[in-house]
């Protein structure tokens, strides 16, 4: 008699989108915590603020991993509960992250930003850190979705949100401290490398796609 392991089945399934986003968020947090040589006794804003911004890329990640997942392995498994509740972590880590940075400079007297982050990394760097800004305000865009998505404009959107994506990799990887650590800055990269190939992937499947309805 066949046994129909069906629900075991579906029960990894669930399970990895979650075991993926927890190994990757305890990753972050023992690069910060390396980063400080675990001296945690003293914490402050600015000590506390990276490690948001690292959760939140973190969580971002590896939504795109089990988006391409969800083409093969993945498939048909229900995620909805996942996105939603780790779509609300990262909704409050990204504002948090430059929030408490904001605040704590103005706090210090050194006012708002971009003055406020001239003041803060090498005025070579001041650019990046208003990329991250502005890849913030392209992410917070998207909570927009349930009222927008039906509109023909809303794909530009969703494509600016991806480069958002690229942008906050390059501002982790300028100006993290963490991604100073050897094998943290490896594995920076290779969450670039393998969200450059899921991106990739997207749009030749979008643009191949399209083309199939035009024929």
């Amino acid at each position: 008699m066949k046994v129909d392991d069906s629900s075991d089945s579906l029960g990894w399934k669930v399970w990895l989108p979650w075991s993926l986003t927890i190994f990757v968020c305890i990753l972050a947090i023992f690069a910060w915590g390396q980063s400080l040589d675990w001296q945690l006794s003293a914490l402050s804003i600015y000590l506390v603020f990276p490690v948001l911004g690292l959760l939140a890329f973190s969580i971002m990640w590896s939504h795109y991993m089990v988006g391409f997942l969800r083409r093969t392995i993945l498939h048909g498994t229900p995620l909805h509960e996942f996105f939603n509740w780790t779509g609300y972590a990262v909704l409050v880590l990204l504002v948090l992250h430059p929030g408490l940075l904001i605040y704590q400079r103005f706090h210090d007297g050194f006012g708002l930003p971009p003055g406020s982050y001239e003041s803060y990394v090498a005025p070579s760097l001041a650019w990046v850190t208003l990329l991250g800004t502005v890849s913030l305000l392209v992410f917070l865009s998207f909570e927009l979705k349930r009222w927008f998505n039906k509109k023909n404009w809303w794909r530009y959107v969703l494509i600016a949100n991806d480069l958002a994506m690229l942008a906050i990799f390059y501002h982790g990887l300028r100006l993290g401290s963490q991604t100073h650590l050897t094998w943290f800055r490896y594995l920076w990269w290779f969450y670039g490398v393998t969200l450059g190939a899921v991106l990739v992937h997207k749009y030749v499947l979008r643009i191949q796609q399209h083309s199939l309805g035009e024929a």
